[in-house]
């Protein structure tokens, strides 16, 4: 029941020109997924501006613009990049495989194609960025960047974390100063923080603050109520309590848990 729950807030973009085809794949993957439908490219693109959405299933051969140029775009354009992709294709070609793989896909899957073997593909990419995002959520010392799935997405998070970093201490940082820094509209900065890490934007602030006063907590050269300052804290009750959400131990409990060299 729980995995039928977070899957239904993953919204799937299915794109492609024949019409038996989505209908085809709305009947296997609706039960599961939020689905959007594009015939085309251009209507693609359109959703993919105004939607969260978590992967993209394409067709290869469309008109106008085709499955390989949208991959290449899509892949090389920062606000969209981290979207996992899956080809569809009736090239049953090692030149047309490699061509997938160049323009940035995540899988490639031959038509006629089993329903099966689709909805492990989708499930999987889902799955194992669902865990590289559970473990950066859950890890005091891991580093934004393993969410990256490309260099763009990592020089997106590098710069992201470097000023958020840079201004912990300024209590009123909030999406709108952050979006500003990213030159990026609020909607998007948005879609983008929250498809790469599973979190909203305050959320990612929150931890980067409390995975620093993780690492001021090791130093153990600061009190609990110094560090909550230090990180951007004017509540120690908040601190306390956001720190337990994400770490599952209190600041306390974490300091006591930590081996201190001995005198």
């Amino acid at each position: 029941m729980e995995k039928d729950q977070m899957n239904m807030t993953d919204h799937v973009l299915i794109i492609d020109d024949n019409e038996d085809i989505l209908d085809f794949l709305s009947e296997v993957l609706s039960d599961t997924y939020t689905l959007h439908l594009a015939e085309h490219a251009e209507k693609a693109l359109e959703i993919l501006n105004s939607e969260m959405i978590s992967l993209i299933v394409s067709d290869i051969m469309m008109p106008g613009m085709d499955g390989f140029e949208l991959c290449r775009l899509i892949k090389s354009n920062v606000d969209l990049c981290h979207i996992p992709i899956i080809l569809l294709t009736s090239k049953n070609t090692y030149a047309a495989h490699i061509e997938g793989l160049e323009v940035g896909a995540d899988a490639y899957v031959q038509k006629p194609f089993s329903p099966e073997l689709l909805k492990h593909q989708i499930a999987n990419l889902l799955r194992n960025r669902l865990k590289i995002k559970d473990h950066f959520a859950s890890s005091p010392f891991e580093d934004v960047r393993v969410m990256a799935h490309s260099k763009t997405d990592e020089a997106f998070l590098k710069k992201l974390d470097e000023y958020i970093r840079k201004n912990l201490k300024d209590t009123s940082m909030d999406i709108d100063k952050l979006s500003d820094h990213m030159n990026m509209s609020r909607p998007t900065f948005y879609r983008k923080v929250r498809s790469l890490s599973s979190l909203s934007p305050k959320e990612l602030i929150d931890l980067t603050r409390l995975k620093k006063a993780a690492k001021l907590i090791a130093q153990n050269e600061y009190t609990l109520f110094e560090i909550a300052k230090m990180v951007g804290y004017s509540s120690q009750s908040l601190f306390t309590r956001n720190f337990q959400k994400y770490f599952k131990l209190s600041p306390l409990e974490y300091a006591n848990s930590l081996e201190r060299p001995k005198e």
